[in-house]
Protein backbone atom coordinates (compact mmCIF):
# COMPACT_ATOMS: atom_id res chain seq x y z
CA UNK A 1 0.00 0.00 0.00
CA UNK A 2 1.40 2.98 -0.80
CA UNK A 3 -1.35 5.65 -1.02
CA UNK A 4 -2.52 7.23 2.39
CA UNK A 5 -5.51 7.53 4.03
CA UNK A 6 -5.67 10.80 3.99
CA UNK A 7 -4.62 12.85 0.66
CA UNK A 8 -2.51 15.41 0.76
CA UNK A 9 -4.22 18.26 -1.70
CA UNK A 10 -0.90 19.40 -3.46
CA UNK A 11 -0.91 15.77 -4.88
CA UNK A 12 -4.36 16.00 -6.06
CA UNK A 13 -4.63 17.54 -9.62
CA UNK A 14 -6.23 21.48 -9.78
CA UNK A 15 -9.29 19.58 -11.62
CA UNK A 16 -9.81 17.38 -8.94
CA UNK A 17 -10.34 20.43 -6.16
CA UNK A 18 -6.46 20.13 -5.10
CA UNK A 19 -3.10 21.96 -5.24
CA UNK A 20 -1.20 20.14 -8.06
CA UNK A 21 -1.19 21.87 -11.20
CA UNK A 22 -0.78 20.25 -14.94
CA UNK A 23 3.07 21.42 -14.89
CA UNK A 24 3.69 19.70 -12.02
CA UNK A 25 1.96 16.41 -12.35
CA UNK A 26 3.99 15.94 -15.70
CA UNK A 27 6.78 16.49 -13.83
CA UNK A 28 5.93 13.75 -11.33
CA UNK A 29 5.12 11.56 -14.23
CA UNK A 30 8.73 12.21 -16.05
CA UNK A 31 10.59 11.51 -12.64
CA UNK A 32 8.58 8.40 -11.68
CA UNK A 33 8.92 6.91 -15.03
CA UNK A 34 13.47 7.65 -15.08
CA UNK A 35 12.85 6.42 -11.33
CA UNK A 36 11.41 3.10 -13.06
CA UNK A 37 13.83 3.14 -15.87
CA UNK A 38 16.83 3.05 -14.31
CA UNK A 39 16.18 -0.82 -12.71
CA UNK A 40 14.03 -1.72 -15.74
CA UNK A 41 17.52 -3.64 -16.70
CA UNK A 42 16.21 -6.11 -13.53
CA UNK A 43 13.02 -6.77 -15.22
CA UNK A 44 14.22 -7.33 -18.88
CA UNK A 45 17.37 -9.88 -18.04
CA UNK A 46 14.76 -12.43 -16.77
CA UNK A 47 11.95 -11.20 -19.16
CA UNK A 48 13.58 -10.22 -21.81
CA UNK A 49 10.79 -10.70 -24.21
CA UNK A 50 7.95 -9.10 -21.97
CA UNK A 51 7.88 -5.64 -23.31
CA UNK A 52 4.79 -4.62 -20.76
CA UNK A 53 6.97 -2.80 -18.21
CA UNK A 54 8.80 -0.74 -20.91
CA UNK A 55 5.56 -0.09 -22.67
CA UNK A 56 4.18 1.25 -19.26
CA UNK A 57 7.56 3.51 -18.78
CA UNK A 58 6.73 4.95 -22.40
CA UNK A 59 3.54 5.59 -21.85
CA UNK A 60 4.04 7.89 -18.73
CA UNK A 61 6.42 10.23 -20.79
CA UNK A 62 3.74 10.09 -23.81
CA UNK A 63 1.41 11.26 -21.34
CA UNK A 64 3.50 13.89 -20.03
CA UNK A 65 4.26 15.67 -23.27
CA UNK A 66 0.37 15.04 -24.59
CA UNK A 67 0.67 12.51 -27.06
CA UNK A 68 -1.20 9.70 -24.96
CA UNK A 69 -4.68 9.80 -23.08
CA UNK A 70 -4.47 9.52 -18.96
CA UNK A 71 -6.69 5.94 -19.22
CA UNK A 72 -4.07 4.37 -21.93
CA UNK A 73 -1.57 4.92 -19.74
CA UNK A 74 -2.92 3.91 -16.60
CA UNK A 75 -4.22 0.66 -18.55
CA UNK A 76 0.04 0.42 -19.50
CA UNK A 77 0.06 0.31 -16.12
CA UNK A 78 -1.88 -2.42 -15.35
CA UNK A 79 0.19 -4.90 -17.96
CA UNK A 80 3.48 -3.45 -16.63
CA UNK A 81 1.83 -4.71 -12.64
CA UNK A 82 0.80 -8.06 -14.87
CA UNK A 83 3.90 -8.92 -15.51
CA UNK A 84 4.97 -8.56 -12.55
CA UNK A 85 2.39 -11.11 -10.59
CA UNK A 86 4.45 -14.53 -11.70
CA UNK A 87 8.09 -13.31 -10.31
CA UNK A 88 10.00 -12.73 -7.44
CA UNK A 89 12.73 -10.71 -6.37
CA UNK A 90 14.32 -8.00 -8.38
CA UNK A 91 12.41 -8.08 -11.58
CA UNK A 92 8.94 -8.39 -10.21
CA UNK A 93 9.71 -5.00 -8.02
CA UNK A 94 11.32 -3.57 -11.17
CA UNK A 95 8.14 -4.51 -13.29
CA UNK A 96 5.85 -2.53 -10.36
CA UNK A 97 8.16 0.42 -10.79
CA UNK A 98 7.32 0.81 -14.05
CA UNK A 99 3.52 0.08 -13.72
CA UNK A 100 3.79 2.54 -11.13
CA UNK A 101 4.99 5.02 -13.02
CA UNK A 102 2.33 4.89 -15.64
CA UNK A 103 -0.47 5.62 -12.80
CA UNK A 104 1.52 8.71 -11.89
CA UNK A 105 -1.54 10.21 -14.61
CA UNK A 106 -4.22 9.26 -13.01
CA UNK A 107 -3.09 9.61 -9.02
CA UNK A 108 -0.30 11.80 -9.06
CA UNK A 109 0.74 10.04 -5.62
CA UNK A 110 2.04 6.93 -7.29
CA UNK A 111 4.88 8.80 -8.17
CA UNK A 112 6.33 7.55 -4.62
CA UNK A 113 4.99 4.00 -5.87
CA UNK A 114 7.56 4.38 -8.82
CA UNK A 115 10.27 4.97 -7.18
CA UNK A 116 10.28 2.57 -3.66
CA UNK A 117 9.77 -0.26 -5.93
CA UNK A 118 12.87 0.81 -7.91
CA UNK A 119 14.84 1.05 -4.23
CA UNK A 120 13.30 -2.35 -2.93
CA UNK A 121 14.13 -3.73 -6.89
CA UNK A 122 17.87 -2.48 -6.23
CA UNK A 123 17.55 -4.31 -2.64
CA UNK A 124 16.38 -7.27 -3.94
CA UNK A 125 19.04 -7.70 -6.49
CA UNK A 126 21.94 -7.34 -4.20
CA UNK A 127 24.28 -6.53 -6.38
CA UNK A 128 25.92 -3.42 -5.02
CA UNK A 129 25.31 -4.80 -1.18
CA UNK A 130 23.81 -3.01 1.74
CA UNK A 131 24.04 0.32 1.00
CA UNK A 132 22.28 -0.48 -2.96
CA UNK A 133 18.94 1.59 -1.32
CA UNK A 134 20.43 4.23 -0.21
CA UNK A 135 22.25 5.21 -3.41
CA UNK A 136 19.20 4.05 -5.48
CA UNK A 137 17.06 6.73 -2.82
CA UNK A 138 20.25 9.29 -3.63
CA UNK A 139 20.40 8.90 -7.49
CA UNK A 140 16.57 9.29 -7.17
CA UNK A 141 16.91 12.74 -5.63
CA UNK A 142 19.36 14.42 -7.79
CA UNK A 143 16.82 13.83 -10.44
CA UNK A 144 14.12 15.77 -9.07
CA UNK A 145 13.56 18.62 -10.98
CA UNK A 146 13.94 21.76 -8.81
CA UNK A 147 10.12 22.83 -9.44
CA UNK A 148 8.50 19.56 -7.15
CA UNK A 149 11.94 18.51 -5.65
CA UNK A 150 10.41 19.97 -1.95
CA UNK A 151 6.98 18.82 -2.75
CA UNK A 152 8.69 15.32 -3.68
CA UNK A 153 10.86 15.31 -0.58
CA UNK A 154 7.89 16.32 1.96
CA UNK A 155 5.95 13.40 0.41
CA UNK A 156 9.05 11.03 1.56
CA UNK A 157 9.31 11.90 4.69
CA UNK A 158 5.15 11.64 5.12
CA UNK A 159 4.60 8.39 3.35
CA UNK A 160 8.04 6.55 4.58
CA UNK A 161 6.69 3.90 6.73
CA UNK A 162 3.50 3.12 3.83
CA UNK A 163 6.21 2.91 1.51
CA UNK A 164 8.30 0.30 3.51
CA UNK A 165 10.29 2.60 5.14
CA UNK A 166 12.73 2.90 2.04
CA UNK A 167 13.02 6.80 1.72
CA UNK A 168 14.50 6.57 5.59
CA UNK A 169 18.16 8.32 5.68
Amino acid sequence: MILPKVRDPRLITVRRGGELGDQDHRLLALWAAECAEHVLHLFEDEQPSDTRPREAIAAARAWADGSLRMMDARARGGHAMGAARPLRGAARYAAHAAGQAACVPHVPEHDLGAAAYAIKAVRAAGTVGPTAGRLERDWQRERLPGRIRALVLEDQVRRNAICWSVFDD
